[in-house]
């Protein structure tokens, strides 16, 4: 199973963190991921889109007197730390846009070659949506007969969209036929997609405002680089987060936002998840206080069952004789119902209603008596229950441990983005220092001694130049065995160079790659 998710770094520290804290995107899709692996066993590989450039950041940037890079570094690092501390699980792999520009640029000539976008004498690159025809608004029914928009662009209709930007002055660009520029918005998923997955992708997913244009243009340059007639077969989109009493949904702008760090100061991850569970991924909530409480309270209940129920299997609990043919019908019923539920569209609150009618008759039949009567006691079905339950929950990411807030994270998220910086420029030390002419080879032939001279100043040369850079190389060599001291293992290979850190045992923990 494919699947792709983007996620767009944000311009500024509260912004970034808001869209974190106030989407419960992440976590719903966390969730989906977790059903088809845990419970269809399913194996899906995730790819994690990175905007590591756009105007926001580059605005940033300009203030702060940084590299926009350097700057959406930052921001990736607090994303993930963020998503640590509401358990969201990593995706295979993470594909930032700035490490693809060449790609993008390939992707942008065949489209362009296939007749369906066009370039401008000002240097940008659009998508022709009327020469798509009907075949543009599959996903949203946009019609690309509707009345244009007023066009004050170089573009031609209003509905076009661009696929690469002309450079702005002092702006981070990169070169292309078309001039200096970025990429566009839309085309950056699309080519990191193709670029992983081919002409074919199993799900999309992503907030129900990506719908359009975002996810629909992304369609329509697919379909057409592929040539194919359905390039994604399922788009996932979730409702958005309101506050109470309102439509309005949190954003920055709005400034009703929390986030993920203060969120977790007054709620746990459990908290947020159980109350993500409640809802289908696709419809819009309303966060409160008193809907975490729900969720909060919720927890408790299951916690105190299982409480109850260990007590009983220990005999600490005295209760009147169990109708355990009652129970296991219950079990196996609950089994069917959450498996049908979450094969009818991710349906998890159907799913979770199902698991607390469990828990209600299971505590019916544990009602604690004064006098043991000396009757029998019905531990296996209790604790068939008891792992039913804890395994559900465990599946999904949560679990039943008195410390439910999430604790500050680490520097070993910023350690391991350090050292990649580091090997990528070590990796380019190194080309560099190895990038040296080849030998010319000496033929000896009667007559040919200017030959012979011009071969025997380019050997002299190749041999002057190896002196000068032996000494990166021997800097390379160094600065990887002083790494291996501290755990940091640096291994060189044709193209590129990895690295890993031994744990205590000497067992991976990360791996990363330093493209020159």
């Amino acid at each position: 199973m494919q699947t792709v998710v983007w996620d767009p770094i944000a311009s500024d520290e509260k912004q970034a963190a808001s869209v974190r804290a106030v989407d419960s995107s992440y976590v719903r899709f966390d969730i989906i991921r977790r059903i088809m692996t845990k419970f269809f066993g399913i194996e899906v590989i995730m790819v994690m889109g990175i905007t590591d450039i756009d105007d926001k950041i580059i605005k940033r940037a300009n203030e702060m007197n940084m590299s926009p890079v350097a700057l959406a570094r930052i921001y990736e690092e607090d994303f993930k730390q963020d998503m640590a501390a509401l358990k969201v699980l990593p995706p295979t792999a993470y594909m930032r846009v700035t490490e693809n520009i060449p790609q993008i640029i390939s992707f942008i000539e065949t489209v362009i070659a296939n007749g369906q976008a066009y370039a401008t004498s000002q240097g940008n690159v659009y998508f022709d949506v009327k020469s798509w025809g009907k075949r543009y608004g599959v996903l949203t029914t946009i019609s690309p007969d509707t009345p244009d928009e007023a066009v004050n662009t170089d573009k031609r209709y209003g509905k076009d969209f661009a696929l690469w930007k002309a450079a702005k002055p002092q702006e981070l660009s990169w070169t292309s036929p078309w001039g200096k520029g970025r990429p566009g918005w839309h085309i950056e998923c699309s080519t990191i997609s193709s670029a992983v997955f081919g002409k074919q992708l199993d799900i999309h997913t992503g907030g129900i405002d990506l719908a359009f244009p975002h996810h629909e243009n992304e369609i329509a340059q697919c379909e057409v680089y592929h040539q194919c007639e359905q390039w994604g077969n399922y788009f996932l989109h979730s409702g958005h987060l309101h506050v109470k009493g309102s439509q309005e949904k949190m954003s920055k702008s709005l400034k009703n936002y929390v986030t993920v760090k203060d969120f977790l100061k007054k709620f746990s991850s459990d908290q947020f998840r159980m109350y993500c569970l409640r809802s289908r991924y696709s419809s819009a909530v309303e966060f409160s206080d008193e809907s975490m409480d729900d969720a909060k309270n919720l927890l408790q209940a299951i916690s105190s069952f299982i409480k109850d129920a260990n007590a009983y299997i220990k005999g600490q609990l005295i209760c009147d004789p169990v109708r355990e043919d009652i129970l296991w019908e219950r079990l196996a019923s609950t089994k069917v119902t959450v498996k049908a539920s979450f094969a009818d569209d991710f349906d998890t609150s159907r799913a979770v209603a199902a698991i607390m009618d469990l828990i209600h008759h299971g505590n019916r039949q544990l009602k604690a008596v004064t006098k043991d009567t000396g009757s029998p006691r019905s531990s296996v079905v209790y604790g068939s229950i008891i792992s039913y339950i804890e395994g559900f929950f465990n599946a999904l990411g949560m679990s039943f441990e008195e410390r439910q807030v999430a604790v500050k994270g680490d520097s070993s998220a910023v350690l391991s983005n350090v050292i990649d910086e580091l090997v990528q420029f070590r990796t380019k030390v190194r080309h560099y220092a190895l990038a040296l002419p080849e030998a010319a080879e000496t033929v000896l032939v009667e007559g040919d001694a200017g030959a012979k001279g011009s071969k025997r100043e380019e050997n002299e040369k190749r041999q002057q130049l190896m002196g000068e850079r032996r000494p990166l190389l021997e800097a390379c060599d160094s600065l990887r065995e002083n790494l291996a001291a501290f755990g940091i293992h640096i291994k060189d290979r044709a193209a590129v160079s990895t690295w890993e850190m031994a744990e205590r045992g000497g067992q991976a923990e990360q791996q990363a790659q330093g493209k020159s």
